[in-house]
């Protein structure tokens, strides 16, 4: 039925909606009921017509061992012009000769002037070359690495650069051909775009509306998968980063990840880096990108990918994950095992199993191996084991954050932390990761007339226990949490009961969970 001159027609997600003329982004969500939490951003877009743009500068090439892409360096060069006008020529060329320093296809005849003498070429160059200085015996170089040599190349030299898979030159020999070649043709959106936060804004008809983005995770990559379901615990993703071909969150950068999936970076794919700078740091592709040895691939954006490109910097977005993350820890068996039973995933009860039990540990670690598996075993502890904490990220931001890395609370609900010592009212803890190795503990917070009762601290670099954590269950005028000076001592937050200590003994771990912080600013 067609719409009225009082009607307007948008798509929510991908449905049309018929709305009265005057609703707003905010009636919208109401009538569609999409998905959306809220302060995260919209994205809108009308589409007004599209165009290819500018002049092609790159090409796709496809062999037996993988795509490989190439840029023009200049497109109205002689070489790029005889390249852009014969590059269908060159399909089904065999590679001729392969060295360490070089790849050639051909040969073929083509209208260069080859120049003697000896030239020097940068890793990924694309060029061409006549052997025997004979146009008739023109090949398409490929440069594996920067060297110097004599392949009879025309005056202008190098034409293009291998942009992307530049993998798989080394791995293209004698045997390979070149299967294809095709243009890689931008189209560019004739639109109005935005990406807000307002539900004010009025809707116009043919608006295209995103309010979230879906992501699959893969069963290639559960580790990895974990680290995202950790990142996106909140249903959202911020955006940190934006640049043509990504956009990032850095949440979780320094939170370390194993490598588990090699798979191509396509348009909507979700990454994690590995090593490196950016260790922990998730991507999500908007562009097309080879696979990496540093990004392990661990899920894809099947829904929404258009909110992802209208994206700006620090803003937060609205995501779903498929599966939906299995959170155990910090749970009761009884809240559980109805849930597990209804997919078909058995449970095994381990450690305390009174009616106050809480679990802090479960074994598969992640979500997709215990789907695969169809079976996690439990352990708990009584409720009294189970301490909530409250952090003080705004006064301490570096010391909550060596915090929650060294009790893995960064990516999990519960961490553990062993008893190391106990005297008077003190009670010292250390970590099981060996964190202070590799990070520092500057002095941040340290107390200047009085530590209270249930107050964490942590030794800072001041002194020779690094890293030791500890509380007091009284007030303290004199020494911090650890036992050391004020000057020594950061203060990271408070234990919300800290009487639950009272029971525990030397060699006992505790687990600890964090609530909201609900201490105001003095």
């Amino acid at each position: 039925m067609p719409i009225t001159s009082n009607e307007i027609s948008v798509e929510v997600n991908g449905q049309k909606y018929t709305l009265p003329a005057g609703f707003t982004l905010g009636d919208a969500l109401k009538v569609s009921r999409a998905p959306y939490i809220a302060g995260t951003a919209i994205g809108i877009l009308k589409e007004t017509a599209e165009k290819r743009t500018g002049t092609i500068t790159e090409y796709a090439i496809n062999t037996p061992k993988g795509e490989f892409r190439i840029e023009l360096k200049n497109p109205e060069s002689p070489s790029g012009k005889l390249w852009a006008e014969n590059f269908k020529e060159y399909e089904g060329k065999s590679a001729h000769w392969t060295s360490t320093e070089a790849l050639a296809f051909g040969p073929f005849e083509a209208e260069i002037k080859p120049l003697r003498g000896m030239k020097s070429f940068e890793a990924f160059d694309v060029l061409f070359g006549a052997g025997g200085f004979d146009p008739l015996n023109t090949h398409l170089i490929f440069s594996r690495k920067r060297h110097t040599a004599e392949y009879g190349v025309p005056e202008d030299s190098v034409f293009a650069t291998v942009v992307t898979g530049r993998n798989i030159l080394f791995r293209l020999s004698r045997e390979d051909t070149i299967l294809n070649i095709e243009p890689v043709i931008e189209w560019e959106q004739l639109s109005e775009k935005t990406c807000t936060t307002d539900l004010s804004i009025p809707l116009e008809n043919g608006n295209g509306i995103f309010t979230y983005f879906e992501v699959e995770l893969s069963r290639n990559a559960p580790r990895g998968a974990e680290h995202f379901y950790a990142l996106t615990r909140e249903g959202t993703l911020n955006i940190d980063v934006t640049t043509s071909s990504f956009i990032s969150d850095d949440g979780l950068k320094g939170e370390l990840v194993s490598y588990e999936n090699f798979d191509p970076r396509r348009e909507g794919a979700v990454s994690v880096r590995t090593v490196g700078y950016g260790t922990g740091r998730i991507y999500i592709s908007i562009d097309e990108r080879p696979s990496s040895l540093v990004h392990s691939v661990v899920g894809q954006v099947t829904k929404g990918i258009e909110l992802l490109k209208l994206a700006e910097n620090g803003q937060k977005l609205s995501v779903e994950s498929l599966p939906p993350q299995m959170v155990l820890l910090g749970h009761s068996f009884e809240e559980v095992e109805p849930v597990l039973s209804s997919i078909g995933v058995e449970l095994v009860k381990d450690g305390y199993t009174g009616e106050d039990a809480v679990i802090v540990r479960q074994d598969p670690p992640t979500t997709l191996e215990i789907l695969g598996e169809a079976k996690v075993t439990a352990y708990a502890v009584s409720r009294a084991k189970l301490i909530e904490i409250e952090l003080y990220p705004d006064k301490a931001p570096k010391s909550v954050d060596f915090f929650r890395h060294a009790l893995e609370l960064k990516t999990k609900t519960v961490g553990k932390l062993p008893v190391y010592m106990i005297y008077d009212d003190t009670y010292l803890f250390k970590t099981e990761k060996e964190v202070v190795k590799y990070r520092e503990i500057l002095p941040e917070n340290t107390p200047t007339e009085k530590v209270f009762a249930g107050e964490i601290g942590i030794t800072n670099q001041a002194a020779k226990r690094m890293g030791i954590i500890g509380v007091k269950l009284g007030d303290d005028d004199i020494f911090g949490p650890t036992g050391e000076k004020f000057s020594s001592t950061n203060i990271v937050g408070r234990i919300v009961e800290p009487e639950k200590l009272s029971d525990i003994k030397e060699g006992d771990a505790i687990y600890l969970s964090e609530v909201a912080n609900k201490e105001t600013e003095k």
